[in-house]
């Protein structure tokens, strides 16, 4: 009876009809002819709640089921499928509701649907998380109201699952089905052409059958009297890093995700392209000190590796030592890697205060760095003067951008390589910039 009683509801069409039964009585009593009608209304919907309470609960049931990606991918919409199945004979309109994890903040969510005798529908919906972490999905709750629409029966489905969020997977794989296609132009990246060989010199040997007439080093063979060529080894593989700031600096949200995760999300789809090009990667994470340090390599569980290191990392809200980050990478690498450093700088003088670092790993290694351009800034300078205050906000987010300007000049000026991005733009970026710095043959 308990049970009962919990999971029985009056449609949201019963107050009518109770409402109408209240007023026919009302009316009854100052017109007499009406107070039979009146307790014969009440009977027969008395008799129909019941008869729709029998259908309800005793003729049939409905279930449903969950169908979850074991993990999800951050910043990007995932997939959620529901399975629901009725056993009754009758066709009822269903309401399914997903407890969706509390981070979403979505509590009136449903999908209606019709659930015709024995049919079974597939339904879905996709969230997009912005945090890393794990989500508790609770119960599928199904609502079905009879075919009257007086009453109506909760059907509570009990399937919790914690369904931990990584690094965009999905954006990884999109851009590698791109690398081994060759298709980077339809997602506006740039096509650099590359000069000379795709290969390093070994030596000069003489010519066998066989080799490549283009090969012919002419200036050899005029030494030697007969045909010399070149020979070329496949090109060695190149060490990439990607540096991860994780200070207060990338905690500035944009579009719900922060800047950390936007690195982190640029620094998967960069190490695994790297991969797929023939290079080594790696990745290190550092704010008042160094945090995680994953050595380049090439090996089929490396970026196996290195999602479950970027999944793990949090912002920290001290400020970088950059002087730390130098003593650390000179201990560690022992010959000229590419540097991918992703940070934000958001004014010339606090460039300046790591400036002594940059100039050093600048001198020993190819150093790339990647920071943000501030979006919000491009709107308040775009828009029109109202009064004398936006005047003076437009001024200060004009002085801003220059700054951001005077930064990428001063550190080309140094030979640094600077991209400066909006973070929507930042794995396109990146990766043009890889690939470009590739195709020169200054990797």
């Amino acid at each position: 009876m308990k049970s009962f009683f919990s999971h029985i509801y009056l449609d949201r069409n019963y107050p009518y009809w109770i409402g109408g039964g209240v007023v026919l009585f009302l009316v009854s009593f100052f017109v007499e002819f009406l107070r039979i009608p009146s307790f014969l209304y009440v009977g027969l919907l008395v008799t129909l709640a019941g008869i729709e309470a029998y259908v309800l609960f005793f003729t049939g049931k409905v279930t449903a089921s969950r169908q979850c990606p074991e993990r999800l991918s951050n910043g990007d919409e995932n997939p959620i499928g529901l399975t629901v199945h009725s056993d009754y004979r009758v066709a009822l309109h269903a309401e399914v509701y997903d407890e969706m994890p509390f981070a979403f903040q979505k509590r009136d969510f449903k999908i209606d649907t019709t659930l015709l005798p024995g049919q079974t529908v597939e339904l879905g919906y996709s969230i997009r998380p912005v945090e890393r972490g794990e989500y508790q999905f609770g119960h599928v709750q199904v609502l079905v109201r009879g075919p009257l629409r007086l009453l109506a029966r909760r059907f509570s489905c009990k399937n919790p699952v914690t369904v931990p969020v990584y690094p965009s997977f999905i954006q990884m794989r999109k851009y590698q089905l791109m690398t081994v296609a060759n298709r980077f132009a339809e997602i506006g990246m740039r096509k650099t052409r590359r000069l000379g060989h795709t290969s390093e010199f070994e030596q000069i040997k003489e010519y066998v059958q066989g080799d490549d007439y283009r090969t012919v080093n002419w200036k050899a063979t005029g030494r030697k009297g007969h045909l010399m060529v070149n020979q070329f080894r496949d090109e060695r593989a190149q060490n990439i890093y990607c540096l991860i700031d994780k200070s207060r600096s990338m905690i500035m949200p944009f579009e719900g995700m922060t800047l950390l995760d936007y690195a982190i999300n640029a620094t998967l789809v960069l190490s695994n392209t790297a991969l797929l090009k023939h290079d080594k990667a790696g990745i290190c994470t550092f704010a008042e000190q160094i945090h995680q340090f994953v050595p380049a390599q090439r090996t089929p569980a490396q970026m196996r590796l290195i999602l479950e290191t970027l999944y793990n990392q949090t912002s920290r809200f001290m400020e970088s030592d950059y002087e730390k980050l130098y003593t650390y990478l000179r201990r560690t690498l022992s010959h000229r890697c590419m540097l991918v450093l992703f940070t934000n700088f958001e004014t010339l003088s606090g460039m300046e205060r790591q400036w002594p670092a940059l100039a050093r790993l600048a001198k020993q290694h190819l150093l790339v760095v990647i920071f943000f351009e501030n979006t919000e800034l491009r709107t308040l300078t775009t828009r029109d003067d109202e009064d004398i205050e936006d005047i003076y906000i437009k001024g200060i987010g004009e002085q801003f951008g220059f700054e951001k300007r005077r930064i990428v000049l001063e550190m080309e000026r140094h030979g640094i390589h600077v991209v400066l991005t909006p973070p929507e733009n930042l794995t396109v970026s990146a990766l043009n910039k890889y690939l470009e710095l590739k195709a020169r043959g200054l990797i």
